[in-house]
């Protein structure tokens, strides 16, 4: 292997980058220790220790501690989504596909004229109903930008106000997609405890004292567990993020149409930076990539600038738009409203011991004695497939737990799933 060079810090980080880039470094090799690479090079430790921390900052290396530093990879990521498998499949996070609407663009006679660059990003339709929707939940000015889904939303929010290495209060349990936004984006997770009214406020108060620089909350049906916030619970959440107007607040209502709970509004006056984030995919299909934020002003001049080169086809827009404001549609949602609600309630009351957390969404978390991996286990040999609260941690105490997606559940499952846990939890 070429050896690392470099008189300076500089010197010595684009040295391993360059090692990196040719192949001659891969990801998990390890780099020298500080004070042997120093020794090597004839420069001081502190000029060596300056440099890794380059290249961690720049996530060309993650360190280990007393185990040293080492190249980063690209990291493991648990994404959603039904696994190729004869089980019963209650692990996806799917919606059911028979109470989602058909995606087809709707016959307009004459066709509309050609979108070419520099025009508008978003669709004046499509942000008419979201100036309607957002303006009853949010007490203040907003400008509507239109994104490629929630993450895509929330990763662009937190790329427009955070470096690498920041810091970002989430719930624990976290979402999934959450938890992958912060690996590849290289923040650091802090964990937030989740209860039956979400995120709790002490929790916050924790991660806000240790120097977060971005809160991201689901205010109802949070993902994987269920929970959706209190009006009490809101209130102590704004009463506690009041007194850090700095941190940027993101508001992540993904089942918005969907959700039993009404939103409750996390995000106090006193906060400069926020966003709040809707997307469509849960109730007009996972292919229909659109989501609409409300956000200040600021945010949402940085996260247009950010989707200039590569907008949310007006397309799709419009087709989103189509459906928003179509009869057949708005009932097909009520269905699927209630169908979940009552899926939901199927397996609440068929397991012999009560759900902690009162379910809303497309998943029930249900607590489970001893190790939820080994419970998992058994019940695929049992025939079901459902994922255990390690999936989703991101750091905070080990949850006992699994996350039952139920969007499909039959009465006849449910009754078998709840005699396959009984067995599996022996």
């Amino acid at each position: 292997m070429n050896s690392i060079g470099g008189r300076t810090a500089e010197e010595i980080a684009g040295s391993v980058r360059d090692l990196v880039s040719v192949g001659e470094l891969s990801a998990g090799a390890m780099l020298p220790p500080i004070r042997a690479l120093a020794a090597d090079l004839g420069v001081n430790r502190n000029t060596v220790a300056a440099a890794y921390r380059h290249l961690v900052a720049a996530g060309v290396a993650e360190t280990h501690g007393r185990g040293g530093t080492a190249i980063a990879g690209l990291p493991e990521l648990t994404r959603e989504g039904a696994a190729a498998s004869a089980l019963v499949d209650l692990a996806s996070g799917n919606p059911d596909p028979r109470l989602l609407p058909e995606l087809r663009l709707p016959g307009t006679g004459d066709a509309d004229e050609p979108v070419l660059y520099g025009l508008p990003a978003e669709d004046p339709r499509l942000v008419d109903w979201a100036e309607r929707t957002f303006t009853a939940d949010v007490a203040r000015a907003f400008t509507v930008v239109v994104a490629h889904g929630a993450v895509d939303a929330v990763e662009r929010v937190l790329a427009a106000h955070l470096t690498r290495g920041d810091a970002v209060a989430v719930e624990d349990p976290c979402f999934l997609a959450h938890i992958g936004t912060l690996r590849l984006s290289g923040f650091e997770a802090v964990p937030v405890p989740v209860d039956a009214a979400g995120m709790t406020a002490d929790g916050l108060e924790r991660a806000l004292a240790a120097g977060v620089r971005a809160v991201v909350v689901t205010p109802r049906a949070q993902n994987p567990t269920g929970a959706s916030l209190t009006a009490t619970r809101a209130a102590e959440l704004r009463a506690v993020l009041a007194r850090f107007p700095h941190v940027l607040v993101i508001e992540d209502d993904h089942f918005s149409a969907l959700a039993q709970a009404t939103y409750q509004r996390v995000t106090p006056p006193e906060t400069a930076r926020w966003a709040l984030v809707r997307s469509v995919t849960k109730f007009l299909g996972p292919d229909l990539r659109v989501a609409v934020l409300a956000a200040d002003d600021v945010t949402a001049a940085h996260v247009r600038a950010r989707l200039a080169p590569a907008w949310v086809s007006h397309l799709l827009q419009r087709l989103a738009a189509h459906l928003l404001e179509d009869e057949a549609t708005a009932g097909l949602v009520a269905r699927a409203r209630a169908a979940y609600h009552e899926r939901a309630r199927l397996l609440v009351d068929a397991l012999d011991v009560p759900v902690a957390i009162p379910p809303d969404g497309l998943n029930v978390w249900v607590d489970v004695p001893g190790d939820a991996d080994r419970v998992t286990a058994a019940l695929a040999d049992l025939g079901f497939h459902v994922r255990p609260a390690s999936a989703f941690a991101v750091g905070g105490p080990t949850r006992h737990a699994l996350r039952v997606t139920t969007a499909t559940l039959t009465p006849e499952q449910a009754e078998a799933f709840a005699t396959a846990l009984k067995t599996a939890k022996k």
